[in-house]
């Protein structure tokens, strides 16, 4: 297990210190690599890349409103007992759904979601590596919203990424090595609402959009040039709809094209399932995780994926169901089962191979 105890603050350095592991890097979200790991006994780092097995976790929706705003008095305990198998990962990432942010001018929409700078320390303590910030409420209280954002994501030497204050930042991958593996995580929002105001471009703050094809698909190229592993984190598809939209049909061929190894996505409030491109890994859609309300699907979950090289060679989905208080919580018996025969059903939409071509 590498990421056995909660981490606490970084300093000024960005660089985090595990316990079992040696350095790990927590840069902001410019691409660029970042000190390589160290420590004590034999260094993975001599070891070939495509000969290292690495654990991956990726979860859905995370935001601090409401029911769950009370969880970060005490930010360490905010995700529950699920973080146990957040940090049981050697890189886990999340999408965080809210501007971290106390100014701004509500935006013309109907939900607006925001959070105190604990909401950092809380992902870390959860043992999150990076969010994407690719989604329809990091603007929920405008550029200045957006900008806190990311400089409170930068004093906390936190990752975040898909967000940035002109498009080249915004579409930057975080870049990261993880036991001699260089990893690229590409951040991309495809949600209309708004979304032409929302878009980054080269003299304005804002999100990296799917919506611009050229500019994503030449992203992930760049990051494919970059980096031995290249996953894209999507805000895409349709609330409520357990299947992919013939939108996200479309795009994941491109970036699965462009050199996207794993492809992973949220926001329609719902599980979708998953698949393969060809030798690219796709889960359209991993639904809520710790969240504010109970209006939407409490089917939850975290997808655990083991990689070699490019290839994801096992992919599971621990179940989880979204509790009273907003924190997802692992189940098991007829509540495991009854999530598992869910996905068996939504994998039939989603036009994905069961395994890589």
């Amino acid at each position: 297990m590498l990421k056995s105890v909660p981490r606490g603050g970084l300093a000024a350095a960005l660089v985090v210190v595990t316990l079992l592991t040696g350095c790990r890097d927590a840069a902001t979200p410019a691409a660029r690599w970042h000190a390589p790991e160290t420590g004590g006994g034999s260094s993975s780092a001599a070891v070939p890349p495509d000969a290292v097995e690495l654990r991956l976790a990726f979860a859905g929706d995370v935001h601090f409103m409401d029911r769950t705003r009370p969880l970060l008095r005490d930010p360490a305990t905010a995700f529950g007992p699920i973080a146990d198998t957040l940090r049981d990962a050697d890189l886990t990432v999340v999408n965080l759904e809210t501007a971290v942010t106390e100014r701004g001018t509500p935006q013309p929409k109907t939900f607006h979601f925001r959070a105190p700078t604990t909401a950092y320390d809380a992902v870390r303590a959860a043992g999150v590596d990076a969010v994407s910030i690719a989604n329809n409420h990091t603007l929920d209280y405008g550029q200045v919203g957006l900008l806190d954002t990311l400089d409170s994501a930068r004093r906390a030497g936190f990752p975040v990424f898909g967000a940035g204050r002109d498009a080249d930042q915004a579409y930057a991958p975080w870049l990261t090595t993880v036991r001699g593996v260089r990893i690229a995580v590409l951040g991309m929002s495809q949600i209309s609402e708004l979304a032409s105001q929302w878009q980054a471009t080269p003299t304005r703050p804002g999100i990296a959009m799917a919506f611009d094809t050229k500019r994503a698909v030449a992203a992930v190229a760049a990051a494919r040039k970059q980096a031995d592993l290249v996953i894209v984190y999507l805000h895409w598809g349709v609330e409520g709809n357990p299947c992919p939209s013939a939108q996200m049909k479309a795009f994941a061929p491109k970036l699965a094209a462009a050199g996207a190894d794993i492809v992973v996505g949220t926001h329609a409030h719902t599980l979708l399932a998953d698949g393969w491109l060809g030798r690219t890994y796709v889960h359209y859609g991993l639904g809520n995780f710790l969240w504010w309300s109970g209006l939407n699907s409490p089917d939850s979950g975290v997808l655990q994926l083991t990689v070699r090289g490019r290839q994801v060679i096992r992919n599971e989905f621990r179940p989880a169901t979204v509790s009273d208080t907003g924190q997802p919580v692992l189940v098991t018996g007829a509540a495991e089962r009854k999530i598992r025969d869910k996905l068996t059903v939504n994998q039939r939409c989603t036009g994905l191979s069961r395994t890589p071509g």
